[in-house]
């Protein structure tokens, strides 16, 4: 007999889930601000687009995501399938730096930024129902679309608002507030959207977790978004680094190569 299946929260992990998209936004924004495209410094430019990708696609988005989905308290055994679950990742990141790359170009034009916010929104939504296609368990999901509009639409005006923010603030203390923000609406997004799902067991033993070749049981998840978040972030910080060098050398009278 099919039954739905009722739902709740750890609120230590949804406040993780919020920390972390925070973290993630604060890099972007850092990062977003040497995105200044300059002919005789391409290399540089073209790493300050790959973190700011990474840092708000890949920690402030993806991760976000599944962090979330560990705080889901549910009597039903899920497993997520590894196609999926890397697409959506490779998506946030690359559509969240094309997005940066279009308003970087000209951030004063209004056009270029309803453009990009379109994208990044876009981009956060795709992320978030790829990675819920790639749920596995003994059942289906129905879904209500009056809250899926709702979940689009804050993703798309978060999403402008955020490129907004990243290329018209200054100080450090309006960052983070920046930051704050972006973290807020990424998780009203993804909550929202939750809120849209109905999980409907279809089998006797909803406890059983599913298996197969390409499938990550959801005991195992924790693990895998530990080590990507933590191999993203060492990428982010080598980043972070590597600019902060350049500046010393650069103030020191050492030319670059």
């Amino acid at each position: 007999m099919d039954a739905m299946v009722s739902t709740s929260y750890s609120m230590e992990l949804v406040v993780l889930s919020y920390a972390i998209s925070m973290i993630g936004a604060f890099i972007a924004l850092i990062s977003a601000k040497r995105l200044e495209p300059k002919v005789d410094d391409r290399q540089s430019y073209l790493m300050s687009l790959g973190s700011t990708g990474i840092a708000l696609g890949g920690i402030g988005v993806w991760s976000m995501h599944f962090i979330a989905m560990l705080a889901l308290r549910m009597d039903l055994g899920t497993g997520y399938s590894i196609w999926e679950t890397g697409v959506s990742l490779i998506a946030a990141v690359a559509i969240s730096a094309l997005a940066f790359h279009i308003v970087a170009r000209n951030p004063h034009s209004i056009g270029r930024l309803l453009l990009a916010g379109s994208m990044l929104g876009l981009g956060a939504v795709v992320m978030h129902y790829l990675g819920m296609y790639g749920m596995r368990f003994g059942g289906h999901l129905e879904w209500n679309y009056e809250r899926i509009a709702v979940s689009v639409l804050i993703a798309l005006v978060a999403a402008t608002a955020a490129l907004w923010l990243a290329f018209h603030t200054e100080q450090t203390s309006m960052r983070l507030l920046a930051a704050a923000i972006m973290a807020l609406a990424v998780c009203a997004m993804h909550y929202t959207g939750m809120s849209a799902a109905k999980f409907i067991c279809t089998t006797e033993n909803r406890l059983a977790i599913p298996s197969g070749r390409y499938v990550l049981s959801a005991l195992g998840l924790p693990m895998v978004v530990a080590v990507l978040a933590l191999g993203m972030s060492m990428v982010l910080l080598m980043d972070l680094a590597l600019v902060s060098f350049q500046k010393s050398s650069t103030r020191a009278g050492i030319p670059r190569k």
